[in-house]
């Protein structure tokens, strides 16, 4: 959820090939992996070149023989193979999604075993965003030269870098993690849940009930400026006063200095109600909670809160279970909890694709939206047939409002104009529900039957 202020100088592959593009190198890459050296678009044509160039795809377009792949095409898919890109940060200082690349090739593999999509193999190329604005402007336009379908289930918060480079080639992105709000408003982008937004302002709404004063601990970054209007719209909507708003440094070791002032804005204000520390630090906010977690005991009692995304199962396993800080947390998630029955496909795909392999946790939301965003995909595959796979003719299905259904995930997903929410700010939302989740005796569990919809949340956080 996370990334620094301006430009920083500073993805086990089999099959599908991985394909890096690290911010200061684009040469070889690991043993197993497929380099395509730097991303150039070259000289401009002359306007020779480009009348040649012009003559010779209207002839292949009269003949449509012995000419290759027409434009707007993709050779992939006229040979049997349709070709998408996942990407997302690892072996960075702050955040990292490891899972969602690798829970996009073992999809890839579990698919091309029972047949492929509509009996065309499933190419699965990977790109390490390194958490860098210069890395993610390279992923997109690695992925147009590559000519891809689409860019399937994948995390980045530079929005305003990579969605130019993709719509320009016309490639849609499907299933974002919805870090920034870039991916609510650009035509290219079709989101899966309700990202950051959604699960900010459902945590503001039901700790309003609950806490006594507030601290939000959020990083001092682009990405992290957005975050305490969202919080604050559900604290609002429940008659709460709005958070203390504590910038912090995203890739910190250590975050003491700002757990006493939390407790300290938290305690010892004669409220009737426990204060709330809300840390939304991405995957720092283990670290923050490590910090918290020693510091703690010379204050009063506090409650803690956050968003599924920075906590899960195994960082609260970590962090002591039952007898550590996360117990009685609330965590808002975009998803029933990961032992709901509607998770059994995915966790049988991890079980016979990926089970040795560490960096696909079936509990981690990057994951979750990863499959949730390859579903969507399998769908649009289906609904063309023996059809032309494009990345046209893939935006042209999910436009006209192709239903997808995610076997009770998410609520039916439709892109169709008339079928977005049209929340101010957020034209491309489509699922502002969220999940109300609590850690108890150490696991996390459904704190409620049911779903909020946070779309008049969101609404309000504009105003």
């Amino acid at each position: 959820m996370t990334g620094r202020r301006g430009t920083r100088s500073t993805f086990r592959t089999i099959f599908p090939r991985s394909v890096s593009t690290g911010p200061a190198s684009t040469g070889p890459v690991s043993t197993g992996s497929v380099s395509t050296g730097p991303v150039s678009t070259g000289p401009v044509s002359t306007r020779a070149t480009r009348a040649r160039s012009m003559s010779a795809l209207a002839v292949c377009a009269a003949l449509a023989a012995g000419c290759g792949v027409v434009p707007g095409t993709s050779a992939d898919t006229e040979s049997g193979e349709i070709t998408v890109m996942t990407w997302a940060p690892e072996d960075t200082d702050a955040t990292n999604k490891p899972g969602m690349p690798a829970m996009a090739q073992a999809y890839a593999r579990w698919i091309n075993s029972t047949g492929g999509l509509n009996g065309r193999k499933l190419k699965v190329l990977t790109c390490n965003e390194h958490n860098d604005r210069v890395a993610a402007a390279k992923c997109a336009r690695l992925a147009a030269k590559e000519d891809v379908v689409a860019v399937v289930g994948s995390y980045s918060q530079f929005g305003d870098a990579f969605l130019g480079p993709l719509a320009s080639a016309g490639i849609p992105y499907i299933g974002g993690y919805g870090v920034t709000n870039d991916e609510f408003t650009n035509p290219m982008s079709y989101p899966v849940n309700g990202g950051s937004p959604a699960l900010l302002a459902g945590l503001g709404k039901e700790l309003a009930a609950v806490c006594g004063p507030v601290a939000l601990v959020r990083p001092d970054t682009i990405a992290g400026d957005q975050l305490p209007q969202l919080l604050n719209s559900g604290l609002r909507a429940g008659g709460h006063a709005p958070a203390r708003d504590q910038l912090a440094a995203e890739d910190a070791t250590e975050y003491s200095a700002h757990t006493k002032l939390a407790l300290q804005r938290t305690t010892g204000t004669g409220s009737g109600k426990k204060g709330c520390v809300v840390p939304a630090l991405g995957d720092r906010t283990n670290t923050f909670m490590d910090s918290f977690r020693r510091d703690r005991e010379d204050y009063p009692a506090v409650r803690t809160a956050t968003v599924l995304g920075s906590v899960d199962q195994t960082v609260i396993n970590a962090n002591g279970g039952k007898s550590g800080p996360y117990e009685g947390s609330y965590i808002t998630g975009w998803y029933p909890v990961a032992s709901d029955a509607r998770w059994d496909e995915m966790n049988k795909v991890i079980k016979e694709e990926a089970f040795d392999d560490d960096r696909v946790d079936p509990q981690d939301a990057g994951v979750q939206t990863t499959w949730i965003a390859y579903t969507v995909l399998k769908r649009v595959v289906e609904s063309l047939k023996d059809g032309e796979v494009s990345s046209t003719t893939v935006r042209q299905a999910l436009d006209r409002g192709l239903p997808i259904t995610t076997g009770g995930l998410t609520p039916t997903l439709r892109w169709r104009f008339e079928d977005l929410l049209r929340v101010a700010g957020f034209p491309r939302l489509v699922n502002a529900r969220v999940t109300l989740q609590v850690v108890r005796d150490g696991r996390l569990v459904a704190a409620r039957k049911g779903v909020v919809d946070t779309t008049k949340l969101l609404e309000n956080a504009q105003h």
